[in-house]
């Protein structure tokens, strides 16, 4: 199956807001082992929405389009459906009872403009949407789908996992991925250890650079639960064996979270003192769960720029922290600039210290100043992890 997306609003090309929607359906897509060829942003114009689809239902086998559906003059989505398909929209009594009962329900007004949220043409179904008041369109044409659905990110995302997905993955299979994390390694080195796994139909193996490292995600189709997870099994083992050392979690982990519940079944205790990253790694942490039950506190101290502090300063500053929360581990995040530079390159100085373990290190890594806080806060997590993962 070929799909394409449509999100239509002249918002999105104005820069008013951002197309977070591409992001989210290309993923789901994705994940169900559809193909995604073209994805298209279109001001609110009939004649070129029109123009749009023409051309996405001459190549695509599904077209998502998001947005348009509201009750206003320049929501246009529906009515460019049913110009392409030369069909004419009518108000669907049942629809717009829905929608008299939701405005009733709350009080409110219902204007005559809202019933167009309420029309549909003759090969349309309604898609119910449970967050708003802009029903989806289902229309089909000659065995190609067009699916609208509304353009607010939580309508659009519930009205897809309810009631638009369930019906593309059908009954007679189920789709089931398994995504692990890696962090401090380059996309470009995954995808060359993974070259062998990347080629597979069944199950998929997708490499993705995220904010928090690089992501493997590896999808299998098959007749039940089980046999999805017997699919995944073998190649998640390989992923393993070659990358390992870079594996920090899977599916929903954070690198926050993952820490956290290391030093809470450890029971063991932090304490954090902070320049370079502007105390981003002591807001990440403080806002896992049971997070009072390990981190003791942080100190949040100014960045000055200059060189970074030397091995013997950051073991001192360390110990300081250490002493000031009472805690068994210490985390030092300072930095400096490389060369003196900063439009070229930041270093980020990260010490861990452990005194029941006599273990105190320092370990530099280098950014771009513009990712210096939220980069330099992983690199300090991925420390503390490894740090905690040592043996007896």
């Amino acid at each position: 199956m070929i799909a394409e997306i449509l999100c239509v609003g002249s918002e999105l090309l104005l820069g008013d807001i951002t197309n977070t929607h591409t992001r989210y359906l290309a993923q789901r897509l994705s994940a169900l082992g559809v193909n995604l060829h073209f994805s298209t942003s279109v001001g609110d114009n009939q004649a070129r929405i029109v123009d749009c689809l023409s051309r996405a239902m001459e190549r695509s086998d599904l077209v998502l389009t998001t947005g348009g559906l509201g009750p206003t003059e320049d929501d246009l989505t529906r009515e460019s459906i049913a110009a392409l398909f030369g069909e004419t929209p009518s108000v669907d009594e049942t629809l717009a009872a829905e929608l008299r009962d939701f405005f009733a329900l709350r009080g409110i007004v219902m204007t005559a403009n809202n019933l167009k949220q309420a029309s549909l043409i003759p090969s349309a179904r309604a898609i119910p949407n449970e967050r708003g008041t802009a029903p989806g369109w289902w229309a089909t044409r000659e065995g190609r789908n067009i699916i609208a659905m509304p353009g607010p990110p939580g309508e659009m995302q519930h009205m897809w996992e309810t009631q638009i997905e369930p019906k593309l993955m059908g009954t007679d299979a189920i789709i089931r991925s398994r995504t692990l994390k890696l962090f401090n390694i380059s996309e470009s080195m995954v995808d060359t250890i993974l070259s062998s796994l990347t080629v597979t139909s069944n199950p998929t193996v997708a490499v993705y650079a995220k904010q928090d490292g690089i992501h493997i995600r590896i999808t299998a189709k098959a007749a039940n639960d089980a046999e999805a997870l017997r699919c995944i099994e073998p190649i998640e083992t390989t992923v393993r064996l070659r990358l390992g050392d870079w594996l920090w979690g899977t599916d929903d982990d954070t690198q926050e979270s993952v820490v956290a519940q290391m030093l809470e079944s450890r029971g063991l205790t932090l304490a954090i003192s902070e320049s370079i990253t502007s105390g981003h790694v002591a807001s990440l942490l403080a806002s896992t769960s049971n997070s009072e039950s390990y981190f003791k506190g942080a100190t949040i101290l100014p960045f000055h720029a200059g060189t970074r502090p030397d091995n013997q300063r950051c073991a001192l500053s360390t110990r300081q922290v250490l002493e000031q929360y009472g805690a068994d581990i210490g985390l030092l995040v300072s930095g400096g600039l490389l060369a003196g530079d900063s439009s070229l390159m930041n270093e980020v100085a990260v010490t861990v210290a452990w005194p029941e373990r006599n273990l105190l290190e320092t370990s530099v890594y280098k950014t771009r100043p513009h990712r210096v806080r939220s980069l330099g806060a992983y690199y300090a997590l991925d420390q503390l992890r490894r740090t905690l993962a040592l043996k007896d």
